[in-house]
């Protein structure tokens, strides 16, 4: 295969999945990691993909523009899966939580199934999904109804009515994009004024976010930094990054993706 056609079959891959990984390409085209790098970069240049650690997801989204749950769940997998199981580490036996829509929070409801007691307050059906299928007798899972988006979270006046008459121990939040100057953010309206009320039922914040999320804007703010207890990341966040997200967050964490 050419190198313009194999370039030409790897931007219909990103399309189709939304991103994909190095390792990926590697194995279906059957050339050096070197060979698939220089594709991405050809096709960065052209403005076509956003090269991303370990892989190129599609580029430029603008502020507004809203990926689909499936398209963001293939994207840093491994890194959501350690945010996920550090956070897992907060949840105790008889607490209250709330689980934001997310592709973050929806791995950490997975692992959720042997906390005793638990009540979790979601406007995520994949979150919800994950714990009907694991479900315990003694945990209540509260889904709140609303105007459901791309990212499969409910909205609205009905989801916001139902959380603000909740209160919750814990909050994980996931989030579209951070940065010190827009906070965190989302590039939907209506999942943005859910988030508020989220926050604002909750006695803590706890923010999941991979690397991936710094400097990314969505349209909308949801809270400044400091409004953050806990961030949780990953080791791909840059130094600098770091510095600046701790200067403001309440603590942050730094996990090593598996």
């Amino acid at each position: 295969m050419l190198a313009q056609q194999r370039q030409t079959a790897i931007l219909d891959l990103i399309r189709q999945r939304g991103g994909v990984r190095v390792s990926q390409l590697v194995s279906r085209f059957g050339v050096s990691d070197m060979t698939i790098r220089r594709d991405l970069e050809v096709l960065a240049e052209r403005g076509l993909v956003d090269k991303v650690h370990g892989g190129a997801t599609l580029a430029g989204p603008g502020s507004a523009e809203e990926p689909g749950f499936a398209a963001k769940s293939i994207r840093q997998q491994a890194e959501k899966r350690a945010i996920a199981e550090r956070a897992a580490t907060m949840v105790e036996p008889g607490m209250a939580i709330a689980l934001s829509a997310g592709t973050t929070t929806a791995a950490l409801a997975t692992l959720l199934s042997d906390v005793r007691g638990l009540t979790v307050v979601t406007n995520s059906i994949p979150v919800a999904d994950a714990l009907y299928q694991n479900p315990r007798a003694d945990q209540t899972v509260v889904l709140t109804g609303g105007i459901r988006t791309p990212s499969d979270a409910l909205t609205g006046p009905v989801a916001e009515a139902a959380i603000s008459a909740l209160n919750v121990d814990l909050l994980f939040l996931g989030v579209h994009g951070l940065s010190p100057r827009t906070g965190f953010t989302t590039p939907n309206l209506l999942e943005a004024g859910v988030n508020r009320c989220l926050i604002g039922a909750a006695r803590r914040l706890v923010v999941l976010a991979d690397h991936t999320k710094w400097e990314t804007i969505g349209i909308a703010t949801i809270a400044p930094l400091e409004a953050a207890d806990v961030l949780i990341t990953d080791v791909g966040l840059p130094a600098e990054a770091r510095t600046a997200i701790g200067e403001q967050v309440g603590e942050l964490v730094v996990v090593q993706a598996g």
